[in-house]
């Protein structure tokens, strides 16, 4: 994978000013509930420039990748999760693919989302339309993924993945995605949460912590004001006795790399390499799922293929 360089030199020297990306395990004693939090801001805006979003597709992926970060909390070692979205709407869907490390990757199916007219507001869910919102584990060892489906309800992420899990894994879940911007449509802070009820949790509990949600300080406020994620829920979810358990490193990242395509142009048939040597050059692959392009001039192919 290679990143690009992000170019806005004022949004250089403040994601530099912030608090870094991670992710922040806890579970609320008083609550009996399982929370997870990510800071997410540099990798937003790394996604942004990598794929060269606009800021409605900055903004729509930056939501699933926010959503990828606080899955990787639900499998662990070398498991990995994935989230996929269908829909009829412009956007035609999202998959995002997470890693318990904390790596992400994903993509927009349409970039850019093709639109008749301009936004007149921030409620996107006509973008998505009619559609399925599903969850897989890939867990190490198992020779077949779990996937659970819901049909989309509200095409909102955030809600509509609380209600995947509520519906098909029968786990009453709070998520909460946010972001924040500048007048010059820069992303200055990015992250979520994900509160889910353990085992014996009653709806007392879950309705507290509904509750508090309604109120909290917006996250991507504090974030971009210098405000780490642990400092945030800690302060937030005090009256939750909330108990520190794991800080974990979350970041773009993909497995993607130049050896992997050059192998994928070495298998190819003759004819197909034929027709290739005879295509306009350079040739440039590009990873869909992170945006990195690989180049190929013809007199590194004539070698490629030699070999």
């Amino acid at each position: 994978m290679i990143k690009n360089p992000i170019e806005k030199k004022s949004l250089r020297e403040h994601l530099a000013s912030i608090s870094e990306d991670c992710r922040e395990s806890y579970i609320t004693e008083s609550a009996n509930a399982r929370l997870c939090a990510v800071n997410c801001t540099n990798m937003v805006n790394e996604v942004k420039s990598n794929f060269h979003l606009g800021e409605l597709e900055g903004y729509i992926l930056s939501q699933g990748y926010i959503a990828g970060a606080l899955l990787s909390s639900c499998v662990k070692e070398n498991d990995r999760i994935q989230l996929n979205i269908e829909c009829g709407g412009p956007i035609k869907g999202i998959n995002i693919e997470a890693w318990a490390c904390g790596a992400v990757r994903g993509y927009l199916v349409n970039n850019p989302i093709p639109l008749e007219k301009p936004l007149e507001s921030l409620d996107t869910s006509f973008l998505f339309g009619p559609g399925f919102l599903s969850v897989t584990k890939i867990l190490e060892g198992s020779k077949t993924p779990f996937t659970g489906q819901i049909m989309l309800e509200s095409g909102n992420i955030a809600k509509d993945l609380a209600l995947y899990f509520t519906t098909s894994e029968q786990t009453p879940t709070l998520i909460y995605i946010s972001l924040e911007y500048n007048k010059e449509g820069d992303i200055l802070g990015a992250g979520g949460l994900l509160i889910q009820a353990l085992p014996g949790c009653d709806t007392s509990a879950i309705s507290a912590l509904e509750e508090r949600a309604k109120s909290l300080n917006k996250l991507s406020r504090e974030l971009a004001n210098g405000v780490s994620i642990r400092e945030y829920v800690e302060k937030e979810f005090s009256s939750f006795n909330a108990e520190h358990l794991l800080h974990s490193p979350i970041g773009f990242s993909c497995p993607c790399n130049e050896k992997n395509f050059s192998g994928l142009l070495k298998s190819l048939p003759e004819e197909e390499k034929e027709a290739i040597m005879h295509s306009d050059f350079p040739l440039i692959l590009e990873c869909f799922n992170c945006g990195t392009k690989y180049e190929y001039t013809r007199s590194k192919l004539e070698e490629l293929f030699g070999e």
